[in-house]
């Protein structure tokens, strides 16, 4: 890495803004599994506390705050739809139930934007999940997220890859 253009650019890239509200929405869906916390409960929160702020040491990174909201929102007011769509695209030996809440939380927020958010590339809600799949573990889990949300991405929007991206 050379010094002599560093100064006009940031050292480290950012992750997009919404990129961030997404991460951030996974770690609130998942809290809302888990404790059983409600959408207002964990919106408040989370704008209150976590998004752009240190907690224990750590920065959360600067987020749509907007498309955090709508992300929460979204999963909670079409659970009944999106879990069924879920399931269909799993592996009959793989119900929703059997998958931790991380993943669940993912998979979830995955598929409300392949449904509701037609403004937004099948290609970059599946990259944006993936990689946050990534961020949380190392096995074949990454690969489910990609296979289920290509698999939705096909049903619900007529288009997808149709096979592993790697």
């Amino acid at each position: 890495m050379t010094q002599s253009g560093d100064k006009d650019r940031p050292p480290v890239r950012q992750a997009n803004k919404r990129g961030a509200a997404r991460l951030a929405a996974v770690q609130a869906l998942y809290q809302m599994d888990v404790a059983g916390s409600g959408v207002f409960e964990i919106t408040a929160e989370y704008e209150a506390f976590r998004l752009g702020k240190e907690v224990d040491g750590a920065l959360y990174r600067e987020a749509d705050a907007q498309w955090f909201r709508a992300i929460l929102a979204g999963v909670v007011e079409n659970q009944k739809t999106v879990d069924p769509i879920i399931r269909q695209a799993l592996t009959e030996d793989w119900p929703l139930s059997r998958l931790d809440s991380t993943l669940r939380a993912i998979l979830r927020a995955g598929v409300y934007e392949l449904m509701k958010r037609e403004d937004v590339p099948v290609a970059v809600i599946v990259s944006e999940y993936v990689d946050i799949a990534k961020a949380f573990y190392e096995e074949d889990e990454p690969k489910l997220v990609n296979a289920v949300l290509d698999r939705v991405s096909r049903r619900v929007r007529g288009e997808g890859r149709g096979k592993d991206a790697s």
